[in-house]
């Protein structure tokens, strides 16, 4: 198990507010893994929705995807389409996908994917973490939706889940090509990184984390190995927050488990996500007419309702499902909801 020179796990437990982002375990250094294969491109069936994998470019990165037909569809027709992000941590065979193939029932063309350096993209080194490469990510993924002949281009929407958000709310802002946007649980991480996850800590706390990560750094460029840091605490950890219990359980176990969501980050992206500030600009740049949905009980509620204050949309609208907590949303009944509430607001602009 490799250590964190200089800071013990408990004190980025406690004195550190990285615990907002669900890093809370050092991982043990190893060679750097290999992209999960894509497999050649395959399409299923899963109720009315057709389900293909697909592949496009972001410079010269390959990111794996998955696109979601809706029942009847035409491709001499032409579709309005909805890109869905992930959370941080997670893959498109996970909620991004859920939400996807949901939004499809409805008569959506759309598509999840996964990050660069994540899941089956490609990307080295792997299982970094940076807030602004994702947002790249979301450009190509529009860029890819605009080649397709049975998309409209005038009629493109995105959808990002936890951290997703975060980094689709800084993309809609400077990609206009993004009509509406929805957010689920959001949270923008790099405020929850300075913040903590309750928006609380002190940002003087995190100084201490952001030294370890300097000395891993120079660490590594001087040939030592990666370390990495778990997105989740361990099951039944219960010094962690309730919504980071609660996605231990998501993430670990058959609920949403997914070989490709290794539960793994280059302890390194700490300095990335610190830095990053999805919210920042949106009471002048973010324009589109915006949904976000999050539950009542949901520690990272604050980031929804700051949005809410802060975005220049004329047309926005904050839905908060009473009793639900923030991981609620990523399955059963609270996913069914907030699709109910997403699919109206995608079908009314665009």
């Amino acid at each position: 198990m490799s250590k964190i020179t200089g800071l013990s796990r408990r004190q980025l437990l406690l004195s550190s507010s990285i615990v907002s982002v669900s890093v809370l375990l050092a991982g043990a250094a190893s060679a750097t893994p290999v992209p999960a294969p894509q497999s050649a491109v395959t399409s299923t069936q899963t109720g009315d929705v057709v389900v293909s994998n697909v592949e496009f470019k972001k410079n010269d990165i390959t990111l794996a995807g998955n696109v979601y037909y809706p029942k009847w569809f035409n491709r001499n027709q032409k579709y309005a389409a909805i890109v869905v992000v992930h959370p941080g941590g997670g893959v498109k065979e996970q909620t991004a996908g859920l939400y996807a193939r949901k939004l499809a029932e409805e008569g959506f063309v759309t598509l999840a994917f996964d990050a660069a350096h994540q899941g089956a993209s490609g990307g080295l080194p792997r299982f970094v973490d940076d807030p602004m490469k994702r947002v790249g990510d979301i450009y190509s993924a529009v860029d890819y939706l605009v080649s397709l002949p049975y998309v409209d281009a005038e009629r493109i929407g995105a959808l990002g889940v936890c951290a997703g958000s975060g980094t689709t709310v800084k993309a809609a802002m400077t990609e206009r090509r993004i009509k509406a946007l929805g957010t689920v649980s959001a949270v923008d991480v790099g405020a929850a990184t300075r913040k903590g996850w309750d928006g609380k800590a002190p940002e003087s706390a995190l100084i201490e984390t952001l030294d370890a990560v300097a000395k891993q750094r120079s660490a590594e460029a001087t040939g030592a190995a990666p370390v990495y840091v778990n997105y989740v605490p361990k099951i039944g950890d219960t010094t962690a927050p309730r919504d980071l219990q609660e996605a231990a359980d998501y993430y670990l176990t058959p609920r949403g488990q997914h070989p490709n969501s290794t539960n793994q980050m280059l302890m390194t992206s700490i300095s990335t996500l610190a830095s990053f500030t999805g919210f920042e600009g949106a009471e002048t740049f973010l324009t589109q007419p915006l949904l976000m949905v999050a539950g009542s009980e949901a520690g990272s509620l604050w980031h929804s309702q700051e949005l809410h204050a802060k975005a220049a949309s004329e047309a926005k609208e904050l839905f908060i499902i009473d009793g639900a907590t923030h991981m609620d949303l990523y399955d059963g009944d609270g996913s069914s909801i907030a699709a109910r509430k997403l699919a109206p607001f995608f079908m009314s602009n665009l």
